[in-house]
Protein backbone atom coordinates (compact mmCIF):
# COMPACT_ATOMS: atom_id res chain seq x y z
CA UNK A 1 0.00 0.00 0.00
CA UNK A 2 1.36 3.44 -1.23
CA UNK A 3 1.51 5.77 1.91
CA UNK A 4 -0.31 9.36 1.41
CA UNK A 5 -0.34 12.39 3.25
CA UNK A 6 -3.32 15.29 3.28
CA UNK A 7 -2.80 18.85 2.80
CA UNK A 8 -3.49 19.66 6.35
CA UNK A 9 -0.78 17.53 7.40
CA UNK A 10 1.59 18.79 5.27
CA UNK A 11 1.16 22.26 5.98
CA UNK A 12 1.59 21.50 9.68
CA UNK A 13 4.51 20.04 9.36
CA UNK A 14 5.82 22.74 7.28
CA UNK A 15 4.52 25.42 9.77
CA UNK A 16 6.38 23.19 12.66
CA UNK A 17 9.05 22.97 10.28
CA UNK A 18 9.45 19.52 10.56
CA UNK A 19 12.07 18.26 8.75
CA UNK A 20 10.60 16.54 5.19
CA UNK A 21 11.60 17.02 1.52
CA UNK A 22 8.52 17.86 -0.71
CA UNK A 23 9.61 16.44 -4.48
CA UNK A 24 7.13 18.43 -7.20
CA UNK A 25 7.24 15.69 -10.19
CA UNK A 26 5.34 18.09 -12.41
CA UNK A 27 5.97 19.66 -16.10
CA UNK A 28 8.91 22.58 -15.90
CA UNK A 29 5.36 24.06 -17.37
CA UNK A 30 3.41 23.22 -14.75
CA UNK A 31 5.78 23.94 -12.13
CA UNK A 32 6.68 27.32 -13.39
CA UNK A 33 3.01 28.44 -12.64
CA UNK A 34 2.89 27.59 -8.78
CA UNK A 35 4.80 25.16 -6.75
CA UNK A 36 5.13 24.44 -2.83
CA UNK A 37 7.71 26.80 -1.04
CA UNK A 38 10.83 24.94 -0.80
CA UNK A 39 10.07 21.97 -2.97
CA UNK A 40 12.74 19.72 -5.06
CA UNK A 41 11.53 19.91 -8.50
CA UNK A 42 12.57 17.01 -10.27
CA UNK A 43 10.54 16.01 -14.06
CA UNK A 44 9.55 13.06 -14.50
CA UNK A 45 5.74 12.97 -15.43
CA UNK A 46 6.32 12.11 -18.82
CA UNK A 47 8.27 9.28 -17.46
CA UNK A 48 5.65 8.64 -14.95
CA UNK A 49 3.08 8.50 -17.61
CA UNK A 50 4.89 6.11 -19.71
CA UNK A 51 5.32 3.70 -16.75
CA UNK A 52 8.96 4.22 -16.41
CA UNK A 53 10.86 6.09 -13.46
CA UNK A 54 12.82 8.46 -15.14
CA UNK A 55 14.81 10.76 -12.51
CA UNK A 56 13.51 9.46 -10.03
CA UNK A 57 15.56 6.19 -10.37
CA UNK A 58 18.95 7.77 -9.54
CA UNK A 59 18.00 11.13 -7.95
CA UNK A 60 19.79 11.51 -4.33
CA UNK A 61 17.10 12.20 -1.78
CA UNK A 62 17.86 12.61 2.15
CA UNK A 63 17.01 9.43 3.53
CA UNK A 64 16.45 10.33 7.43
CA UNK A 65 13.10 12.13 6.94
CA UNK A 66 9.94 11.48 4.80
CA UNK A 67 9.67 12.24 1.52
CA UNK A 68 6.38 13.83 -0.31
CA UNK A 69 5.76 13.39 -3.62
CA UNK A 70 3.42 15.76 -5.75
CA UNK A 71 1.73 16.33 -9.19
CA UNK A 72 -1.34 18.30 -10.24
CA UNK A 73 -4.18 16.32 -9.07
CA UNK A 74 -2.46 13.02 -6.96
CA UNK A 75 -2.28 10.83 -9.38
CA UNK A 76 1.38 10.84 -11.15
CA UNK A 77 2.91 10.91 -7.45
CA UNK A 78 1.17 7.47 -6.37
CA UNK A 79 3.34 6.63 -8.99
CA UNK A 80 6.35 8.64 -8.02
CA UNK A 81 6.12 7.23 -4.42
CA UNK A 82 5.99 3.98 -5.62
CA UNK A 83 9.24 4.56 -7.41
CA UNK A 84 10.72 6.40 -4.16
CA UNK A 85 9.38 3.46 -1.69
CA UNK A 86 11.07 1.38 -3.82
CA UNK A 87 14.51 2.80 -3.37
CA UNK A 88 13.68 2.61 0.30
CA UNK A 89 12.77 5.73 1.49
CA UNK A 90 9.73 6.85 3.46
CA UNK A 91 7.63 8.23 0.81
CA UNK A 92 4.00 9.62 0.32
CA UNK A 93 2.17 11.36 -1.98
CA UNK A 94 -0.04 14.23 -1.54
CA UNK A 95 -3.84 13.41 -1.62
CA UNK A 96 -5.76 15.65 -4.58
CA UNK A 97 -2.04 17.21 -6.13
CA UNK A 98 -1.55 21.07 -5.87
CA UNK A 99 -5.56 21.45 -6.79
CA UNK A 100 -5.93 20.37 -2.82
CA UNK A 101 -2.56 22.51 -1.65
CA UNK A 102 -4.56 25.38 -3.40
CA UNK A 103 -6.51 25.60 0.32
CA UNK A 104 -2.78 25.19 2.01
CA UNK A 105 -2.40 28.53 4.06
CA UNK A 106 -0.33 30.26 6.86
CA UNK A 107 -0.01 33.50 8.96
CA UNK A 108 1.99 36.24 9.62
CA UNK A 109 1.57 38.45 12.74
CA UNK A 110 1.97 42.25 12.18
CA UNK A 111 1.36 44.74 15.08
CA UNK A 112 0.07 48.46 14.66
CA UNK A 113 -0.40 51.42 17.05
CA UNK A 114 -4.46 50.39 17.43
CA UNK A 115 -4.91 47.17 16.12
CA UNK A 116 -2.89 43.76 15.02
CA UNK A 117 -3.20 42.43 11.64
CA UNK A 118 -3.01 38.82 10.92
CA UNK A 119 -2.07 38.05 7.61
CA UNK A 120 -3.86 34.66 6.49
CA UNK A 121 -2.00 33.96 3.24
CA UNK A 122 -3.42 30.84 0.83
CA UNK A 123 -0.19 29.80 0.23
CA UNK A 124 -1.00 27.12 -2.55
CA UNK A 125 -2.85 30.45 -4.01
CA UNK A 126 -0.99 33.87 -3.67
CA UNK A 127 -4.52 35.34 -2.35
CA UNK A 128 -4.37 37.14 1.08
CA UNK A 129 -6.82 38.13 3.57
CA UNK A 130 -6.70 40.07 6.53
CA UNK A 131 -8.33 39.77 10.25
CA UNK A 132 -7.86 43.00 11.79
CA UNK A 133 -8.36 42.74 15.48
CA UNK A 134 -8.00 45.70 18.13
CA UNK A 135 -10.16 45.54 21.77
CA UNK A 136 -12.29 42.50 21.64
CA UNK A 137 -13.35 43.40 18.19
CA UNK A 138 -12.23 42.07 14.24
CA UNK A 139 -12.69 42.93 11.01
CA UNK A 140 -12.05 40.84 8.29
CA UNK A 141 -10.81 41.74 4.49
CA UNK A 142 -10.95 40.10 1.68
CA UNK A 143 -11.65 36.27 3.08
CA UNK A 144 -10.65 33.40 0.79
CA UNK A 145 -10.50 30.78 3.22
CA UNK A 146 -13.37 28.80 4.93
CA UNK A 147 -15.29 30.77 7.16
CA UNK A 148 -13.84 28.75 9.84
CA UNK A 149 -10.55 29.37 9.96
CA UNK A 150 -10.72 33.18 10.11
CA UNK A 151 -13.53 32.59 13.25
CA UNK A 152 -10.67 30.31 15.11
CA UNK A 153 -8.39 32.52 14.61
CA UNK A 154 -10.42 35.48 16.02
CA UNK A 155 -11.28 33.25 18.93
CA UNK A 156 -7.41 32.41 19.51
CA UNK A 157 -6.66 36.28 19.80
CA UNK A 158 -10.31 36.96 21.88
CA UNK A 159 -12.13 38.78 19.45
CA UNK A 160 -15.34 38.88 17.95
CA UNK A 161 -15.24 39.31 14.31
CA UNK A 162 -17.98 42.61 13.88
CA UNK A 163 -17.62 43.00 10.15
CA UNK A 164 -16.27 41.66 6.72
CA UNK A 165 -15.45 43.28 3.91
CA UNK A 166 -14.64 43.13 -0.15
CA UNK A 167 -12.27 45.33 -1.62
CA UNK A 168 -13.97 44.39 -4.71
CA UNK A 169 -15.83 41.74 -6.54
CA UNK A 170 -12.51 39.09 -7.32
CA UNK A 171 -12.02 37.22 -10.43
CA UNK A 172 -9.48 34.54 -9.40
CA UNK A 173 -10.87 33.11 -5.92
CA UNK A 174 -14.41 32.57 -4.96
CA UNK A 175 -15.08 34.66 -2.23
CA UNK A 176 -16.27 33.34 1.29
CA UNK A 177 -17.07 36.65 2.55
CA UNK A 178 -21.24 36.05 2.72
CA UNK A 179 -20.61 32.90 4.32
CA UNK A 180 -18.40 34.43 7.02
CA UNK A 181 -20.74 37.18 8.03
CA UNK A 182 -23.42 34.62 8.17
CA UNK A 183 -21.34 32.13 10.40
CA UNK A 184 -19.73 34.93 12.78
CA UNK A 185 -22.82 37.21 12.41
CA UNK A 186 -20.88 40.22 11.23
CA UNK A 187 -22.43 43.17 8.39
CA UNK A 188 -21.12 42.70 5.08
CA UNK A 189 -19.38 45.38 3.70
CA UNK A 190 -19.14 45.68 0.26
CA UNK A 191 -18.07 48.92 -1.59
CA UNK A 192 -20.93 50.60 -3.36
CA UNK A 193 -21.81 49.03 -6.61
CA UNK A 194 -24.45 47.37 -8.93
CA UNK A 195 -22.62 44.28 -9.56
CA UNK A 196 -23.55 42.32 -6.03
CA UNK A 197 -26.76 40.85 -6.41
CA UNK A 198 -27.32 40.10 -2.66
CA UNK A 199 -27.74 42.31 0.55
CA UNK A 200 -24.95 43.93 1.59
CA UNK A 201 -24.10 47.29 3.63
CA UNK A 202 -22.14 49.23 1.33
CA UNK A 203 -19.28 51.33 1.87
CA UNK A 204 -18.70 54.80 0.04
CA UNK A 205 -15.55 56.84 -0.30
CA UNK A 206 -14.70 58.78 3.31
CA UNK A 207 -16.50 56.42 5.14
CA UNK A 208 -15.39 55.71 8.66
CA UNK A 209 -15.91 52.44 10.46
CA UNK A 210 -15.22 51.79 13.85
CA UNK A 211 -13.53 48.24 14.97
CA UNK A 212 -12.51 48.39 18.65
CA UNK A 213 -10.23 51.15 19.06
CA UNK A 214 -9.33 51.40 15.29
CA UNK A 215 -11.08 53.42 12.91
CA UNK A 216 -11.16 51.65 9.42
CA UNK A 217 -11.40 54.45 6.69
CA UNK A 218 -12.82 53.84 3.08
CA UNK A 219 -10.68 55.45 -0.18
CA UNK A 220 -12.70 54.25 -3.85
CA UNK A 221 -9.66 53.33 -5.73
CA UNK A 222 -11.46 52.65 -9.81
CA UNK A 223 -9.60 50.96 -12.09
CA UNK A 224 -9.18 47.06 -11.38
CA UNK A 225 -12.54 47.32 -11.30
CA UNK A 226 -15.35 49.85 -11.01
CA UNK A 227 -15.82 49.36 -7.16
CA UNK A 228 -12.61 49.13 -6.35
CA UNK A 229 -11.74 50.33 -2.65
CA UNK A 230 -9.10 50.27 -0.28
CA UNK A 231 -9.32 50.44 3.49
CA UNK A 232 -6.84 52.94 5.51
CA UNK A 233 -6.44 51.34 9.38
CA UNK A 234 -6.00 53.96 11.90
CA UNK A 235 -3.29 55.75 9.39
CA UNK A 236 -1.17 53.28 9.67
CA UNK A 237 -1.88 50.74 7.01
CA UNK A 238 -3.58 50.46 3.75
CA UNK A 239 -5.43 47.65 2.52
CA UNK A 240 -5.34 47.93 -1.41
CA UNK A 241 -7.11 44.72 -2.67
CA UNK A 242 -5.85 44.22 -6.34
CA UNK A 243 -5.33 47.77 -7.03
CA UNK A 244 -1.99 48.00 -5.65
CA UNK A 245 0.68 45.27 -5.12
CA UNK A 246 4.49 45.25 -3.60
CA UNK A 247 5.61 45.23 -6.66
CA UNK A 248 2.82 45.98 -9.06
CA UNK A 249 -0.50 47.00 -10.21
CA UNK A 250 -3.70 45.91 -10.76
CA UNK A 251 -4.74 44.69 -14.50
CA UNK A 252 -7.81 46.97 -15.23
CA UNK A 253 -8.56 44.70 -18.31
CA UNK A 254 -10.92 41.60 -17.17
CA UNK A 255 -14.75 41.63 -18.20
CA UNK A 256 -13.99 44.74 -19.96
CA UNK A 257 -13.62 45.71 -23.54
CA UNK A 258 -10.22 47.49 -25.37
CA UNK A 259 -11.52 50.79 -24.35
CA UNK A 260 -13.65 49.92 -21.29
CA UNK A 261 -9.83 48.66 -20.19
CA UNK A 262 -7.88 51.98 -21.35
CA UNK A 263 -10.64 54.17 -19.34
CA UNK A 264 -9.96 52.04 -16.37
CA UNK A 265 -6.47 52.04 -17.11
CA UNK A 266 -6.95 56.04 -16.82
CA UNK A 267 -9.15 55.83 -13.65
CA UNK A 268 -6.71 53.30 -11.86
CA UNK A 269 -3.40 56.20 -12.50
CA UNK A 270 -5.73 58.46 -10.79
CA UNK A 271 -6.90 55.85 -7.99
CA UNK A 272 -2.92 55.17 -7.33
CA UNK A 273 -2.00 59.13 -7.23
CA UNK A 274 -4.59 59.24 -4.21
CA UNK A 275 -2.87 56.24 -2.43
CA UNK A 276 0.66 58.03 -3.12
CA UNK A 277 -0.76 61.08 -0.98
CA UNK A 278 -0.81 58.52 2.19
CA UNK A 279 2.42 58.94 4.81
CA UNK A 280 5.39 56.91 3.19
CA UNK A 281 5.54 54.98 6.17
CA UNK A 282 2.04 53.48 5.98
CA UNK A 283 2.35 49.97 5.33
CA UNK A 284 0.73 48.17 1.78
CA UNK A 285 -1.05 45.43 2.57
CA UNK A 286 -2.46 43.96 -0.88
CA UNK A 287 -4.98 40.90 -2.08
CA UNK A 288 -2.26 38.70 -3.73
CA UNK A 289 1.41 37.81 -4.04
CA UNK A 290 3.09 36.86 -6.64
CA UNK A 291 5.50 33.78 -5.91
CA UNK A 292 4.34 30.91 -3.05
CA UNK A 293 4.44 32.41 0.40
CA UNK A 294 7.01 30.52 2.79
CA UNK A 295 5.87 29.49 6.55
CA UNK A 296 8.47 31.98 7.56
CA UNK A 297 5.56 34.76 9.18
CA UNK A 298 7.10 37.26 7.49
CA UNK A 299 4.49 39.60 6.01
CA UNK A 300 4.03 40.41 2.74
CA UNK A 301 4.15 43.91 2.99
CA UNK A 302 5.63 47.26 2.50
CA UNK A 303 6.08 50.96 3.45
CA UNK A 304 4.24 53.40 0.64
CA UNK A 305 7.66 54.86 0.76
CA UNK A 306 9.24 51.82 -0.43
CA UNK A 307 6.41 51.07 -3.19
CA UNK A 308 6.51 54.46 -3.99
CA UNK A 309 10.48 54.11 -5.23
CA UNK A 310 9.30 51.93 -8.37
CA UNK A 311 6.01 53.42 -9.00
CA UNK A 312 6.76 57.06 -9.29
CA UNK A 313 8.40 56.35 -12.40
CA UNK A 314 5.32 54.41 -13.21
CA UNK A 315 2.92 57.78 -13.02
CA UNK A 316 4.88 60.06 -14.44
CA UNK A 317 1.91 60.83 -16.94
CA UNK A 318 -1.42 59.34 -17.60
CA UNK A 319 -1.10 58.97 -21.22
CA UNK A 320 2.63 56.43 -20.29
CA UNK A 321 0.71 54.84 -17.39
CA UNK A 322 -2.26 53.73 -19.50
CA UNK A 323 -0.03 52.79 -22.34
CA UNK A 324 1.98 50.59 -20.02
CA UNK A 325 -0.88 48.61 -18.47
CA UNK A 326 -2.61 47.70 -21.46
CA UNK A 327 0.73 46.72 -22.95
CA UNK A 328 2.17 44.48 -20.30
CA UNK A 329 -1.54 42.17 -19.47
CA UNK A 330 -0.40 38.62 -18.23
CA UNK A 331 -2.80 35.74 -19.74
CA UNK A 332 -6.18 35.89 -18.10
CA UNK A 333 -7.10 33.77 -15.05
CA UNK A 334 -8.77 30.23 -15.44
CA UNK A 335 -12.04 30.32 -14.77
CA UNK A 336 -12.27 33.73 -13.95
CA UNK A 337 -15.95 34.34 -15.54
CA UNK A 338 -17.40 31.61 -13.84
CA UNK A 339 -15.53 32.95 -11.02
CA UNK A 340 -16.99 36.44 -11.04
CA UNK A 341 -20.48 35.12 -11.79
CA UNK A 342 -20.22 33.27 -8.68
CA UNK A 343 -19.11 36.12 -6.77
CA UNK A 344 -21.05 38.73 -8.15
CA UNK A 345 -24.59 36.40 -7.25
CA UNK A 346 -23.20 35.07 -4.04
CA UNK A 347 -24.28 31.82 -4.99
CA UNK A 348 -22.03 28.76 -4.18
CA UNK A 349 -20.29 26.44 -6.59
CA UNK A 350 -21.77 22.65 -7.85
CA UNK A 351 -18.29 21.86 -7.60
CA UNK A 352 -15.05 21.64 -5.57
CA UNK A 353 -14.14 25.04 -5.33
CA UNK A 354 -10.66 23.83 -5.86
CA UNK A 355 -11.66 22.99 -9.63
CA UNK A 356 -12.58 26.45 -10.45
CA UNK A 357 -9.61 27.96 -8.28
CA UNK A 358 -6.73 26.00 -9.59
CA UNK A 359 -3.47 27.75 -11.02
CA UNK A 360 -1.67 31.32 -10.53
CA UNK A 361 -3.60 34.51 -9.44
CA UNK A 362 -3.18 36.83 -12.79
CA UNK A 363 -4.57 39.82 -11.02
CA UNK A 364 -1.40 41.88 -11.67
CA UNK A 365 0.51 43.71 -14.43
CA UNK A 366 4.25 44.33 -13.42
Amino acid sequence: MIKTIDTNTLRDWLESERPVVVVDVRSDEDRAQWAIPGSLHINAYDALRAGEPGALATAPLPDDRPVVTVCNAGRMSLQAAAVLAERGFDARSLVGGMKAWSLAWNTAEIPLTDATVIQVRRTGKGCLSYLIGSGDEAAVIDPSMPADIYIDLAQRYGWKIRHVFETHIHADHLSRARDLATRSGAVLRLPMQQRARFSFTPVADGGRIQVGNATLSVIHTPGHTAESASFVVSGAAVFTGDTLFTNGVGRPDLHASAEAGRERARLLFHSLLRLRALPPATLVFPAHASEPIAFDGRPIAASLGDVDGWLSGWLTSESAFVERVTSKLPPTPPNFVRIVELNESGEAPDVDPTELEAGANRCAVR
